[in-house]
C-alpha cells in the first residue's frame, strides 16, 4: 500500500475491534510493513509504543497483538514521519487528534500524504546502488580538482573512512561547495559551517548522553530516533534564522 492510500487513518482501536479482527504478532506486522519501510525494526515499533503513538493489546504472557487498525496506525505514522519529515512531536498531536475525531491542522484532508519526488540519488538509494565512493570516483562524480579535495579534507568538510572511501554525503558535500564557489566562496570561508555542525554534534550528543549510557535495544533505539528528530528540529531553527534574515536582505 502506498503512502497516499495511508492518508486516512481511523481512531485508536477500541476493545471491542480489537476482539473481532485478526490480531498480528510483532514478526508478523514488520512483514506487513516493511516493503514500505525497509529500515523498520522491532525495536522502533517497540520505541513508537513507548511514545504512546501506538497501544498494542497484551497478551496474558505479555506479548503484544496487533490489531488491523493497529498496524494502519502504524503504516500512517511511518508515512508521516518519512514523507512528510514530521517530528514525533508533532506527529503524536496529529493521532490525538484524529482519536479525538478532529482533523488536524497539520494534515488537511485536502493534503493528502503522499510519497516524495524521487530523485537520481534518492533512486539510488532505494535501488543500493550508492556504496563508498573512492577519490577517483569521488572527484568524476562530482567534478571537483584534486585540490579542492585535498583542501575540503584540510576543513574536515568530507573524511575518507578507515578504507579510504567517501560516503554520498561526502559527495553532497562537494557538489554544494563547487555551487557556492561560483559566488566567490572558497573552501576556507566554510570552516564557520563545519564549526556550527560540530556545536549541533554536541548539543545532540548531550541530551543524548543519559540514555546512550544504557545499552539494551530500546534505549539504542530511542537514541537513534530522537537523534534524528533532534537533528531535524536543529535544520528547521536554522533554515527558519537563515530564511528571516535572507528576506531582511531583500528590503534593504
Amino acid at each position: 500500500m502506498s503512502a497516499s492510500a495511508a492518508s486516512k487513518p481511523k481512531p485508536a482501536a477500541t476493545p471491542t475491534e480489537r476482539a473481532a479482527t485478526h490480531v498480528f504478532t510483532i514478526s508478523e506486522v514488520l512483514r506487513e510493513l516493511q516493503n514500505e519501510f525497509p529500515d523498520l525494526t522491532a525495536s522502533k515499533l517497540r520505541f513508537l509504543e513507548e511514545r504512546d503513538l501506538v497501544e498494542p493489546a497484551r497478551t496474558a504472557s505479555g506479548y503484544r497483538k496487533y490489531c488491523a487498525a493497529d498496524v494502519e496506525r502504524l503504516r500512517f505514522i511511518l508515512a508521516l514521519q518519512r514523507d512528510r519529515y514530521m517530528p514525533l512531536d508533532v506527529i503524536k498531536q496529529t493521532m490525538d487528534a484524529i482519536d479525538s475525531g478532529d482533523t488536524p491542522e497539520a494534515l488537511p484532508q485536502a493534503a493528502p500524504v503522499g510519497p516524495r519526488e524521487v530523485t537520481d540519488e534518492m533512486a539510488a538509494q532505494i535501488t543500493g546502488r550508492i556504496r563508498p565512493m573512492s577519490r577517483k570516483e569521488l572527484r568524476a562524480h562530482s567534478g571537483a580538482t584534486r585540490g579542492m579535495l585535498d583542501t575540503l579534507e584540510k576543513f574536515r568538510i568530507i573524511a575518507a573512512d578507515a578504507e579510504g572511501n567517501y560516503s554520498h554525503h561526502d559527495l553532497k558535500a562537494v557538489k554544494a561547495v563547487r555551487v557556492l564557489a561560483r559566488y566567490g566562496l572558497e573552501p576556507k570561508h566554510l570552516v564557520n559551517i563545519r564549526r556550527s555542525a560540530d556545536n549541533e554534534l554536541d548539543l545532540i550528543s548531550r541530551a543524548m548522553a543519559p540514555h546512550a549510557a544504557r545499552r539494551d535495544t530500546a534505549a539504542r533505539a530511542r537514541v537513534a530516533e530522537s537523534s534524528k528528530e533532534m537533528l531535524q528540529c536543529l535544520k528547521d531553527l536554522r533554515g527558519s534564522i537563515m530564511d528571516t534574515s535572507v528576506e531582511q536582505l531583500d528590503k534593504n
